[in-house]
């Protein structure tokens, strides 16, 4: 299972961002996950509250915002869904000479800390790097 992996990553980046941003505890994480990205929403989730534990996210929520798949027909210049299985070929003119231009993302899109000395939150994001 390696959406584990994918949470440690995830925590530890917010982590990082909590020590710059002077943070004592993150209230919400945000990913945004491709549906070609290999990672299965559910079981990260669940590693997520695993991977949180004893940490500044510890009792965070994290908000999955899954983006379907969409390509792009290099020989009709078509734009289509890629659909569930995957399919490649343009439905337009049956190419197989297509480009992906969504599905593929797995991003840390925003977290909010929570600021005990401030009745405002702050927002921050980066880059999941993969593991």
């Amino acid at each position: 299972m390696h959406e584990l992996s994918i949470a440690v990553a995830v925590v530890e980046a917010v982590e990082e961002l909590a020590r710059e941003h002077g943070a004592d505890r993150a209230e919400e994480v945000r990913l945004r996950i491709g549906s070609l990205a290999g990672v299965e929403p559910e079981a990260l989730r669940f590693s997520f509250t695993v991977a949180q534990e004893g940490t500044v996210l510890h009792g965070a929520r994290l908000v999955v915002e899954e983006v379907p798949a969409r390509a792009r027909c290099t020989r009709c210049d078509s734009g289509f869904p890629v659909g569930s299985p995957p399919s490649l070929y343009c439905p337009h003119c049956d190419g197989a000479a297509v480009e992906v231009l969504a599905g593929r993302e797995l991003e840390l899109t925003g977290v909010r800390f929570a600021d005990p000395q401030s009745p405002h939150e702050e927002e921050a994001a980066a880059d999941v790097p993969r593991r």
